[in-house]
């Protein structure tokens, strides 16, 4: 593993210390400026082309037209990656893709894409300073539960509106969507399509400038236009046209975004926050060609080859608008800009030093009444691989869609690789260059790598040092380190961390507990409290009880920072809402009667037996073995894991456990080993379980222990036919 200090520390380990930012490029700003508020608006798979500002003649943009010609419009900004996920990942975090936390788009997997605790947004790093914190739209990271880190809520948004999931984004009149922590059901959408979810998100967004107006807030508006399909509640100003129905809708689209910007800056205006809001406006790609869209009627790239997906300058340059009276210079910038910009730009706008490792720099200086230049990175890294296969971006890759493929932007150069194959860890010279200048060349017309291959291998270069596996950050802010599963009357250590990644010294550091009420907690330890020098961390740990009998629903935990950075105060927060385990057994009881705390299973739900309804997937058969039939069991396949709560009450736990007949009818490959555990004991280990060699009995000792664990997995590198029961899984008291 290559370590974050590693890579800051120096070219000598061939690195790319130039992929980031020094320390000193990273220090906050200070203009004596008010801090403003911000509002970003990012649309999703807008093209470089379909606004007005930026060249376009058929689809109407008036009101961010205006914000172009009133504010700071930038000619050479770019995404991260040519699709959505890893995109979104780089502007949240400041980290590209090839250091980020997310690098692809999910392959139907939503934990694929999932952040964790220590990947910062600039969410958290604006709410430590006091920012009310908002994102109404497409979230697109982790899987839809709450209490998870890649949750909004966890990274840094007080409030939240929206699409947890990537997919689920992908449907304008969704049955449900998210608030915070809980569905919101649209049974309306059922059977019609009556609620326009991206309504919705501008209702809560007007809503949330009227509660806010009077501090800080950070506004984020992520509206799944205009991406496929072109869903629109009417194709007005073009219901007459001669178009497609698909490109009449992606037209409404486009200008829809663009009145619901016009609303935003009308609704700032109304409550007089025009001279202390900064807006931003943007893309997450280039314009996508799907469900039967033509990017091509609309010029939707303007002037630049490629479509989404792809890395020529169409899949990645994209529009983007900085806005504020009275603050930004009215003016055109090409300044190179990647949205892992952001990051480090919000945070000087708002007076808090943010994380210094990350590859984004700030433009804050460009964002002043009087402007001045602002550093820029030394290169911008772009990465590409996609399951889709689009058939306008297959053609401009030349076949070449669905491979890894990277590219670099050095000043007008511009160069971009693709892999022979699926591995981007084969040797430099099997990939593909090209190479390009962006001077002279803007369309990607004329390949160069022949004619300038010390450029092209200079560039090949720097690709091969932007990627590293696996990063592991400074830390920055809050981490509160407690087990995944609390039960009444136990003693747990939590522990909670203050990480100062900025390039600043913090003074004042201290760290306060809130727990649940009847909870007993005590400080057990507590290190280095007080000055907080740069890429040093401080930590206290507590020793808290959890009561015997409780009647809450959930347990919330709260661990609070506080912290003084150049006379600023940070305030970090992390929140964990654990739900109390259910009753233990009061009498002898089939564990298929009795609920579960967790249940993990390789494929598919834990299968129940008939007399028990409440598994809401199904329950399955009785479990047999040889062809005797067991009314009580539970069929799982490997890796399985099903924790139940005893409270310390049973004695023992008796199963038989093998490869069920269901499976042994599907193939006689199964073979598996289960393993019973009580508490952290581990009471029984089976041999290799066969079809062909018959169950095992279990009878074990759990007498004290408070969790019982069953654990099926397999034996060897495991295949579809491991399908495994307890069969008359019983706990008994006495």
């Amino acid at each position: 593993m290559i370590s974050r200090r590693q890579l800051l520390a120096g070219t000598a380990l061939g690195l790319g210390v130039a992929a980031v930012p020094s320390v000193a490029a990273a220090e906050p700003k200070t203009t004596g400026r008010p801090r403003p508020n911000i509002v970003l608006v990012l649309a999703d798979d807008l093209g470089y082309g379909e606004l007005g500002a930026y060249g376009q003649r058929t689809i109407a943009t008036p009101r961010l037209d205006q914000l172009a010609a009133e504010g700071l419009r930038f000619t050479d900004a770019y995404s991260a990656a040519a699709v959505c996920a890893p995109s979104r990942s780089a502007l949240l975090t400041g980290l590209h893709a090839g250091h980020g936390p997310v690098r692809n788009n999910p392959a139907g997997d939503p934990d694929s894409i999932a952040f964790s605790d220590g990947d910062t947004t600039f969410a958290e790093v604006l709410r430590a300073r006091g920012y009310r914190t908002g994102l109404f739209g497409k979230w697109g990271f982790g899987p839809e539960r709450s209490d998870q880190p890649s949750h909004p809520n966890a990274r840094g948004f007080d409030e939240f509106l929206g699409y947890i999931t990537h997919s689920h984004a992908h449907d304008y009149y969704p049955s449900y969507l998210w608030q915070n922590g809980e569905r919101l059901e649209l049974p309306e959408n059922e059977s019609t399509k009556t609620t326009f979810a991206p309504d919705l998100f501008q209702d809560r967004a007007l809503n949330f400038i009227r509660a806010h107006r009077s501090e800080p807030f950070l506004l984020v508006v992520t509206p799944n236009l205009p991406h496929a399909p072109s869903d629109v509640p009417n194709q007005q100003p073009y219901a007459a046209e001669d178009w497609p129905s698909a490109d009449r809708g992606h037209a409404a689209q486009v200008t829809r975004i663009d009145t619901y910007v016009g609303e935003l800056v009308d609704e700032l205006a109304a409550q007089g926050l025009l001279e202390s809001t900064v807006v931003l406006f943007t893309s997450d790609n280039g314009p996508h060609e799907e469900g039967g869209f033509d990017p091509d009627r609309f010029d939707a790239n303007g002037p630049l080859t490629g479509y989404k997906r792809n890395l020529y300058e169409g899949g990645i340059r994209i529009p983007f608008i900085a806005w504020a009276p009275g603050r930004i210079q009215p003016g055109v910038t090409d300044r190179l800009t990647q949205q892992t910009d952001l990051l480090p730009t919000l945070a000087d706008l708002a007076g808090v030093p943010g994380p210094r490792d990350i590859d984004g720099r700030s433009f804050s200086s460009l964002l002043e009444p009087r402007p001045t230049v602002a550093a820029e990175q030394p290169y911008l890294y772009f990465w590409r691989l996609d399951n889709g296969n689009t058939k306008r971006a297959r053609a401009v890759d030349d076949g070449r869609l669905q491979r890894p493929a990277e590219a670099v932007r050095e000043g007008n150069w511009k160069a971009i690789r693709w892999a022979p194959g699926k591995d981007r860890t084969v040797p430099d010279d099997q990939w593909q260059v090209e190479l390009y200048d962006l001077a002279h060349d803007l369309g990607e017309t004329t390949d160069l790598a022949a004619a300038h291959p010390e450029v092209a291998a200079r560039l090949v270069g720097l690709l091969r040092q932007s990627w590293i596996d696996e990063v592991t950050r400074e830390g920055y802010g809050l981490e509160l380190d407690t087990p995944d599963l609390l039960l009444p009357g136990v003693t747990y250590d939590l522990t909670a961390t203050l990480a100062n990644g900025s390039a600043v010294p913090w003074t004042g550091a201290r760290l306060a507990l809130s727990a649940p009420r009847g909870w007993t907690a005590e400080p057990a330890t507590s290190q280095g409290l007080g000055r907080l020098a740069p890429a040093t961390r401080v930590s206290t740990t507590w020793r808290v009880r959890v009561p015997e009998e409780t009647t809450a629903k959930e347990w919330p935990l709260t661990v609070s920072g506080y912290a003084v950075a150049r006379d600023a105060p940070l305030t970090f927060r992390a929140e964990r809402r654990v739900t109390p385990p259910p009753p233990p057994p009061t009498t002898d009881s089939y564990l298929s009667d009795l609920p579960w705390i967790t249940a993990v299973n390789g494929w598919g739900p834990v299968e129940l037996d008939t007399s028990n309804g409440r598994q809401a997937a199904g329950d399955g058969t009785p479990i047999s073995f040889s062809g005797t039939v067991y009314a009580k069991g539970l069929g799982v396949h490997s890796y399985s894991e099903v924790a139940y709560h005893l409270g310390g009450r049973a004695a023992r736990f008796t199963s038989i456990v093998g490869i069920d007949d269901f499976s042994a009818r599907q193939s006689s490959r199964g073979n598996t080993i289960a393993e019973v555990w009580a508490d952290d004991r581990l009471v029984h280990t089976s041999g290799v379980l066969r079809a062909s060699t018959g169950p095992e009995p279990v009878d074990v000792d759990v007498r004290g222990a408070r969790l019982l664990r069953l654990i099926v997995r397999a034996a060897d590198s495991g295949n579809s036919f491991n399908h495994t029961s307890w069969a008359d899984a019983l706990v008994r008291l006495g």
